[in-house]
């Protein structure tokens, strides 16, 4: 089904902003690579920054000069139904989001879809939406968010599976606003379901002094807390969380806009 877009404004993980909003899953946790039957299918892109379709079974055929798009969505590496899918003629990851012809689909009970007789070209955006929140995820892996897809007539394009993950992980400490002391800070998170372990950043901004530290740059812990046992240099941080499976899956990860002062150099 196709629509002409209103644009969206794009939540990337990495790549954040507001409205309908996307969301990237890159760069964190394990991508599958697996199309709908099972047999292999990149997800990262070429030189010119274009997905090529992986190989597959076609579940329907389109129709003359068109094209299909047949992919699968996970979250937790089990399928997830009745996830709308969809793809954009245009797309802007930081303003307008999805524009020119969208074209829609919905995951059945397995997880799969077919997004039908779309008009071939090349396409900027293959997102998949989180459950009922207003974020989406990329049909990528690898360092980028969105991607270019190369549609061809008459033939199914099989996309990457799309692994989705949430947004509600709690940072319990720091909270946001808080101010500390530079010595024995406590990054602290209310457990998630089915985590195995968790990578927290604290990132610095630098132009209120503040220093990044790289030991706290993807850190990961087994439990629910950790306590730095380094001290962070006066100025402003944020810290984000983030939940992997034992798989090394993406779950979930902590807001990105928790923010706290720290009030004077440690030693």
């Amino acid at each position: 089904m196709s629509a002409s877009a209103k644009g969206f404004i794009v939540t990337a993980s990495l790549f954040i902003a507001l409205g309908s909003g996307c969301k990237s899953s890159v760069g964190e946790g394990r991508s599958s690579a697996n199309n709908a039957n099972g047999k292999t299918s990149s997800a990262k892109p070429d030189d010119q920054g274009i997905i090529h379709s992986g190989a597959g079974e076609e579940k329907e055929r389109p129709d003359a000069g068109k094209a299909n798009v047949q992919g699968k969505v996970f979250y937790n590496e089990k399928p997830a139904a009745n996830i709308e899918v969809k793809l954009c003629e245009k797309f802007s990851q930081y303003f307008s989001g999805c524009s020119g012809q969208i074209f829609t689909a919905k995951t059945d009970a397995g997880g799969e879809y077919v997004i039908k007789n779309v008009p071939p070209g090349i396409y900027e955006g293959l997102t998949a939406k989180v459950f009922d929140t207003p974020y989406y995820v990329f049909a990528t892996s690898g360092f980028v968010a969105s991607a270019k897809y190369k549609i061809e007539a008459d033939q199914t394009f099989f996309a990457p599976d799309s692994n989705l993950f949430k947004s509600d992980l709690k940072l319990v400490s720091p909270k946001a606003g808080a101010k500390m002391g530079a010595n024995n800070i406590e990054v602290k998170w209310e457990s998630f379901p089915d985590a195995a372990y968790y990578k927290f950043n604290i990132n610095a901004d630098s132009s209120s002094g503040a220093q990044t530290n790289y030991d706290y740059i993807n850190k990961r812990v087994d439990g629910t807390s950790y306590v730095l046992d380094q001290p962070l240099a006066a100025g402003t941080y944020s810290c984000t969380v983030t939940a992997y499976n034992s798989n090394d899956v993406k779950l979930a990860e902590s807001s990105g806009d928790i923010k706290f002062t720290v009030t004077g150099g440690g030693k």
